[in-house]
């Protein structure tokens, strides 16, 4: 909830789901998200890393940050472009770095 919290209040509109296969089911119905924004523990099915990894390979500009509360993922397991940050983190560096993405993808 924090983390919704946050990115609404940085004025960016939140897509909200509670397991990777329902991002996964967000992701196909709108075509307009440009970041999604992870934590690499998920309850059911695909953890963090692997959602990144499909997101990678099925839609290629979105922005991936991924955050966790644990280890951070290995090198070789970091969607390209990806960013983590390590929990607990600041929450005006991920708003920092969403802005940078979305200049980016501009």
């Amino acid at each position: 909830m924090m983390a919704v919290d946050m990115v609404e209040e940085a004025g960016f509109e939140v897509v909200e789901a509670a397991d990777a296969g329902q991002a996964v089911e967000l992701l196909e119905k709108h075509l307009d998200i440009r970041i999604v924004f992870t934590d690499i523990d998920m309850p059911r099915g695909l953890d963090g890393i692997r959602l990144a990894a499909l997101i990678r390979d099925r839609w290629p500009p979105i922005e991936i940050i991924l955050t966790s509360g644990g280890f951070p993922p290995k090198p070789n397991e970091m969607p390209e472009r990806g960013v983590f940050f390590a929990k607990p983190f600041q929450p005006e560096q991920v708003v920092n770095e969403m802005h940078r993405m979305t200049r980016a993808i501009s």
